[in-house]
Parts: C-alpha cells; structure tokens; sequence
C-alpha cells in the first residue's frame, strides 16, 4: 500500500527521497530560472510537495508542485516552466489567490521503477490540488521519449502516434490516459546557459567549434558559442490540462 505524505506533514521525508543524480541528467540542473527558484520553492511552499511511502515508510517517489492563479484559457497559461516557476513563488511571496495546481516535477527511486508509481504521482496531485481547495490541475511536461528524437520540433513530436492510435511518448500517453489534454507546445520552456566548459562536463562531449549539437539526454538541441564562451540550450516541454476537479 501507497500513503502520501506533504513535506508540510512530515518534514523528515524531504531528505530521504530520490536523489537527484538518480533522477535528472546533469545539466537539467542547472536552469538559470529554475535552479535560483528551486529552493525558495522547497522551503516555502512545503505543503505542496509530497512523497509517497510503502507499507515500510520508504520513500518511493515524490513529486513538486505549486499554486498559481490561471483563468482556464490555454491563451493565458505561462509560457513555460521558467514561467511556471517564477509565478507560484511570487503568488506566494505577495499572498495573491490562487485557483490551479501546477506540476513542476516528478521523480521516481531507480529502484522503485516499473511499479505503476508514475500514476500514482498523478493522482496524488489530484488529491492535493482538492486539499488546498483548488480547481485544476495543469503539467509543463517533459516528454519522456523526446531525448530519442532531439531534431523533432516539440509541435510534431506531441502528435506523433503508435499503429493502436495512442501517443507515442509514454509520460504524454499516460496523462492523456487519465483524461489530461494536450494543450499548447512548449519550444522555449526551461533555458539553461554556462560556459563551453560547463556543457562540455555536463555532457562529457567536446564542442570544437561554434554551432548547434546534440548530446546525451538533451531534448533539443544546446548552440555553442565558442567566441562568446557560452552554450544556451532551451529545454521544450508541452502543457498537459487535467479534468476540472470536483467541487
């Protein structure tokens, strides 16, 4: 059995869930948006991330999330997780209201993979979007099979489908599956910038010349500017809008 805890509830389960390293690739930490924010997210607003416990309290998976204001127009939701990010933090800071609960990150234990876990989190946002008393629940996700096909602009990379008509991407498919809709594409979601030197030891490549690379787990493409000494890649996420909540 499965329980949720808030790190609100149980402080102590905020240093004993997936370490980071098991989770991300390297330099998907290191946003220029979201690693100064990422902090100051943790620590103020605990009672909206939650990890899930067995039967042992181990920690299985967690997940981050924030409230933000969001008027149920697609026109109108951030233009992306930097976006996301920067408005849950000031809705906090300046004590604004708040309507939708946005995912910002879901992570599972390398050794606790293969559980059915990833519908779990799902849920547990949907359950805590109705304790704070919120009416939606939206996901700036990161297509889990968009590392394979790092050319393909996010925009035709979310229509593409299996011979049985489902979404190709696996993380896509199973929002869609528990009745999200596919909202609008993200090209320029997360921006992550740092000298030639910070990339190539983020990536374990070298970039001998000035242009646009692929590399390990990049979803797009980073641009290396040799002259300028700099690389700046943009991270492409989509927006997932789940079913109202219930009243």
């Amino acid at each position: 059995m499965v329980r949720l805890f808030t790190w609100a509830e149980r402080p102590e389960l905020a240093d004993r869930g997936p370490a980071s390293a098991d989770v991300w690739p390297e330099y998907n930490r290191h946003g220029d948006v979201v690693e100064p924010l990422w902090g100051p997210l943790l620590d103020e607003l605990r009672e909206y991330q939650f990890a899930l416990v067995d039967e042992d309290d181990a920690v299985l998976a967690e997940c981050h999330t924030g409230p933000l204001a969001w008027d149920g127009d697609d026109a109108h939701l951030p233009s992306g997780i930097d976006d996301t990010l920067r408005q849950i933090v000031n809705a906090r800071r300046d004590g604004s209201a708040v309507d939708t609960l946005s995912a910002l990150a879901a992570e599972i234990g390398p050794g606790a993979r293969g559980r059915g876990l990833a519908a779990e989190l799902l849920a547990g946002m949907r359950e805590l979007a109705r304790r704070q008393g919120l009416q939606r629940l939206i996901a700036p996700v990161r297509p889990s099979w968009k590392e394979r096909y790092p050319l393909a602009p996010i925009e035709r990379y979310v229509t593409w489908r299996r011979p049985d008509g489902e979404l190709l991407d696996p993380w896509l498919r199973l929002h869609v599956r528990l009745g999200a809709r596919i909202s609008t594409p993200l090209p320029r979601s997360l921006l992550i910038t740092g000298s030639v030197a910070d990339w190539e030891q983020w990536t374990g490549l070298q970039f001998p010349d000035s242009g646009d690379y692929t590399f390990p787990h990049g979803l797009a493409t980073v641009e290396i500017d040799r002259d300028a000494d700099t690389g700046t890649y943009w991270e492409p996420n989509v927006w997932l809008v789940h079913p109202e909540l219930d009243a």
